[in-house]
């Protein structure tokens, strides 16, 4: 085992990762990086053994909204990119700001562990092609994702076809000659629905409560480069924004969608307008939540049955964060409770990364928090006041920015932030810790 007292262990390769990493360098923290894939890009490059990448995927936000400030997408790049356009994205961000010399690549961590108390150092250990390591760093920065690890429900009742999680779906072929039921209406779901409506059997729609559905271009742009410039009250925006979806979109449970049970804003949207229209024309049939499986036959809670070969889950992802006992990371209920989702309410040498996400947030806003971060380490280095006062801070106040908004209470909510509310506290802390604010 060797020691690297003054170096930072930075965990993942994907674009939180490398955001982490640019902003790592500029404020001169060295830092040791570690991607269990052979490159960059996470869960973006479909050829990593744990990508959740499936062949029709894209961006939900458009590239100008999504794109790192310092580094925009080339021209010839989609308005709303393909996963293989993102992945290139991500490597040619690695190229640029030469990234890869400081990570070790197919590295999987396994476990860190701190030596003491905070300030005392932390031993991480990993395995590679050449065996189990460890090494003792002065701090650990996790940003291994949040899309990773499958949250699989347990259906009551016993299936005899086949049951995959949307992790697993990669090309419509998987559906050729099966009915299939899709379980789970946000955007993977209505996306891979749309899939199998040209190329399976038949496909339904398992849906356990409404969604407002977003159309991707208004007035021939991108939906969400509108607006935006005048800052609205929320019962204000909801109004307006409501009015324009009723125009754009109109009544989703006209096709048989649910009504929403909460307002606009207090979850994610569903950028998707096929699924509309699918629905519109009878190629997908909306039914309730699953009452109970019995052989190929599914009971749906509004007490009609179906057939089906394949159930797919589209029911999203856990956080996991396997390597680390899960007191040191603060947890309470379904997520850390760090400040501003990222600084450990009594450590400063562990920061979670990227565990954070908001309608229009883009990977700026993930960039921001590093930065903060990143500022907050030189600047404890350095003993800068900026620094102290956020260190106190985070200490006596825990702060998710939600904004007031009373998101749903569902573990994937749990880490949901107001990105108006969580840009405007980052940017002020990267101000006051010697940057310039952005937002």
């Amino acid at each position: 085992m060797t020691t690297m007292r003054s170096t930072f262990a930075l965990i993942g390769a994907g674009p939180m990762g490398l955001a982490a990493a640019k902003v790592l360098d500029e404020q001169g923290v060295p830092y040791q990086g570690f991607e269990l894939h052979s490159d960059v890009g996470g869960l973006w490059d479909i050829e990593s053994a744990r990508s959740t990448m499936y062949e029709s995927a894209h961006l939900i936000s458009s590239k100008r909204m999504t794109e790192f400030t310092d580094f925009p997408m080339r021209e010839e790049v989609a308005e709303y990119p393909s996963h293989r356009e993102m992945a290139q994205y991500f490597r040619d961000f690695a190229d640029h700001f030469d990234i890869r010399r400081n990570y070790r690549f197919g590295a999987e961590v396994t476990k860190v562990e701190p030596l003491g108390g905070n300030g005392e150092g932390w031993r991480v250990s990993w395995r590679d092609g050449e065996g189990e390591h460890s090494e003792i760093y002065a701090g650990v920065l996790i940003a291994n994702g949040t899309l990773s690890e499958p949250n699989m429900p347990d259906f009551p009742g016993q299936f005899d076809g086949e049951v995959i999680h949307s992790s697993g779906y990669r090309t419509p072929s998987q559906f050729h000659g099966k009915r299939v039921l899709v379980v789970g209406a946000g955007n993977s779901g209505c996306d891979i629905a749309v899939d199998a409506i040209h190329h399976s059997e038949g496909c339904d729609l398992s849906m356990r409560r409404g969604y407002y559905f977003v159309p991707k271009y208004v007035f021939g742009k991108p939906a969400d480069t509108l607006g935006g410039a005048i800052k609205l009250p929320m019962w204000l925006k909801r109004k307006i924004d409501g009015a324009l979806l009723k125009w754009f979109v109109g009544d989703p449970q006209k096709y048989g969608f649910p009504k929403p049970d909460y307002k606009l804003y207090e979850s994610h949207p569903i950028v998707n307008s096929l699924v509309l229209f699918h629905a519109g024309h009878g190629d997908l049939k909306v039914r309730p939540d699953i009452a109970r499986l019995d052989g190929k036959t599914v009971h749906f809670k509004d007490g009609t049955q179906a057939e089906y070969d394949m159930i797919l889950a589209a029911t999203g992802y856990k956080l996991h964060y396997p390597f680390i006992a899960p007191e040191l990371l603060n947890w309470q209920g379904d997520a850390p409770h760090l400040y501003l989702n990222a600084m450990h309410p009594e450590r400063d040498d562990l920061f979670v990364l990227g565990m954070l996400e908001a309608s229009g947030l883009g990977w700026q806003g993930r960039h921001e928090q590093a930065e903060m971060v990143a500022r907050y380490i030189r600047g404890l280095r350095d003993g800068a006041d900026g620094a102290k006062r956020l260190q106190a801070k985070k200490t006596e106040t825990f702060e998710r920015a939600t904004g007031g908004m009373a998101y749903l209470k569902l573990a994937r909510m749990a880490y949901y932030v107001d990105k108006t509310t969580y840009r405007k506290a980052v940017t002020g802390w990267i101000k006051a810790l010697g940057g310039k604010a952005t937002a």
